[in-house]
C-alpha cells in the first residue's frame, strides 16, 4: 500500500478538489488538517509515507527533515519553485521533487480586494453597520492617484494592468527591471525610493530573497504619503512588521492590505490584529476552487507519473537523482 500525506488542508478540501481516486485501490492518501511545525514531531509522522503533498512553503523541508525520512520517494509541492524545500539535498537522497501549475490570477484578484477593502474602509464600514451604526468613514477614490507596483513580473504586470483600468498611473520597480519592459507593461520604470514617495497605493510583487527580505523597514515606510496605502499578497518578510506597526500607530500611514506573514499562521498575540487600519487576511492569493483544482489534479497526475517511470514538472532536473537511502 502506498501511502500519501497532503499536508495543510487546513480547510478540509483536498480529497475533494483532486481525482485521487485515479490512483488505484492500492493508494491511501491522508490529509492533514492540523500544521505540524516541529521537525522532529513532523518526521515521526511522515514514518511510513512514500509520498508527500505540501501546500506551497507552508511546511519547510530543510536538509535535516529529508535525511530523517528514509521511506520519502517522491515530494510534490504546489507551484513550480519552493523556496522551503531543499531540492538539491532531496535529489542527493534519491527524492524525486515535482509541481504544479498555479493560476496567478487568483493573487492578482485578491491584491485588488485588498486595495479597495482599505481605501474604502469596507472592514471598519462592515463591522459598523453590524453593531446598528451607519456610514462612520470617507474613503478614497483611485482614479487619478498613483499605484506603484514593486516587482513587475507575470502578477506585477496584471496588477498593473487593472490599475490602469482604475485610471491610475503605474509607476514600477524592482532590481533588474528595464524601462523597456516596464513600458510594455504600462507603467513608468522609477528608482525604489520614488516609487515609494509618489505612490498613493504600493504592492509588493517581489520574491523572498537575502536581497528582497525586510526592503520594507522604517526608512521606506518614513517615505510614503501619510495617505498612502501598502498592500503585500507576496511573502510576509519583504516587510518589518514591527516598523509597520509602528507607522501605523503614528499615523504615518493610511493604512495596509496584508495576505502574508513572517510568520503562518499569525500569532495570536501579533499587534497587527488590533490595529483598524489593516485589513488581514489568511494567505488567500491562491486559494479559489480554480486553484485548488488545479494543484491537486496536477499533483495526482504527478504522483501517477512517478508511478509510471515517466514523473513529470520535476523540480531540480539539472541535477541527477543520487543513489537514495
Amino acid at each position: 500500500m502506498l501511502k500519501i500525506a497532503v499536508l495543510d488542508d487546513y480547510q478540509s478540501v483536498a480529497l475533494a478538489s483532486g481525482p485521487w481516486r485515479n490512483l488505484g485501490p492500492d493508494v491511501e492518501v491522508v490529509p492533514w488538517q492540523v500544521h505540524i511545525a516541529d521537525p522532529g514531531d513532523l518526521a515521526r509522522r511522515l514514518e511510513g509515507y512514500q509520498v508527500v503533498v505540501a501546500m506551497r512553503e507552508r511546511t519547510p523541508f530543510p536538509a535535516a527533515l529529508l535525511a530523517a525520512l528514509p521511506d520519502l520517494r517522491l515530494l510534490v509541492t504546489t507551484g513550480m519553485q519552493n523556496a522551503a524545500i531543499d531540492v538539491a539535498t532531496a535529489r542527493r537522497l534519491g527524492i524525486m521533487v515535482c509541481g504544479t501549475e498555479s493560476d496567478l490570477s487568483s493573487t492578482v484578484e485578491l491584491t485588488w480586494a485588498l486595495v479597495l477593502a482599505v481605501t474604502r474602509n469596507l472592514a471598519l464600514e462592515d463591522a459598523a453597520v453590524r453593531s446598528g451604526g451607519w456610514r462612520h468613514t470617507v474613503g478614497r477614490g483611485l482614479r487619478g492617484d498613483v499605484l506603484g507596483v514593486m516587482g513587475l513580473g507575470r502578477i506585477g504586470s496584471q496588477v498593473a494592468a487593472i490599475g490602469r483600468a482604475f485610471g491610475m498611473e503605474v509607476l514600477a520597480w524592482s532590481q533588474n527591471l528595464t524601462a523597456e519592459r516596464a513600458q510594455a507593461a504600462g507603467a513608468r520604470l522609477v528608482d525604489a525610493d520614488d516609487l515609494l514617495r509618489g505612490s498613493d497605493v504600493v504592492s509588493l510583487h517581489l520574491r523572498l530573497s537575502e536581497r528582497t527580505r525586510g526592503l520594507i523597514g522604517a526608512r521606506e515606510l518614513g517615505l510614503m504619503k501619510p495617505s498612502a496605502v501598502l498592500v503585500n499578497t507576496s511573502r510576509g518578510p519583504l516587510v518589518d512588521e514591527p516598523a509597520l506597526v509602528a507607522s501605523l500607530a503614528a499615523g504615518t500611514l493610511r493604512g495596509a492590505g496584508l495576505d502574508v506573514y513572517d510568520q503562518e499562521p499569525l500569532a495570536v498575540d501579533s499587534p497587527l490584529r488590533s490595529r483598524p487600519e489593516v485589513v488581514l487576511s489568511p494567505h488567500l492569493g491562491y486559494v479559489t476552487e480554480q486553484s485548488y483544482a488545479l494543484f491537486y489534479g496536477q499533483a495526482v497526475a504527478d504522483v501517477a507519473a512517478f508511478l509510471s517511470g515517466a514523473p513529470v514538472r520535476v523540480l531540480g532536473d539539472e541535477h541527477p537523482l543520487g543513489s537514495g537511502r
